[in-house]
């Protein structure tokens, strides 16, 4: 620590807020989103404030999305939520690399 100040925590974010609600596993609000990396019937992949989030279900469908506001509504079965602390997109290229080269 040079001068008092403290180091910046590891699960610090960038200014904006993100939530997630669930209504009966069937429908869930997410905000703080920043892009929407892929998404099918089984899982949705997004970048949010906090890290990259996966949600995985059943008949999965964005029923809403507004990136300017960083709101993602979607409908389906919810079966498991994931965060992962990488950014997807510094590791985009090497991760096809690497498989390529396997």
């Amino acid at each position: 620590m040079k001068g008092g100040m403290k180091m910046e925590e590891k699960h610090s974010y960038r200014g904006g807020q993100h939530r997630l609600v669930i209504e009966n596993r069937e429908h869930t609000e997410i905000t703080g989103v920043l892009h929407v990396d892929s998404f099918d019937d089984e899982e949705v992949i997004m970048e949010t404030e906090l890290g990259l989030l996966a949600v995985r279900g059943e008949n999965l469908h964005i029923k809403h999305l507004n990136l300017d506001q960083g709101e993602v509504t979607i409908d389906g079965f919810v079966l498991e939520l994931a965060y992962a602390e990488e950014k997807r997109s510094r590791n985009r290229g090497k991760n096809i690399l690497e498989r390529l080269f396997k």
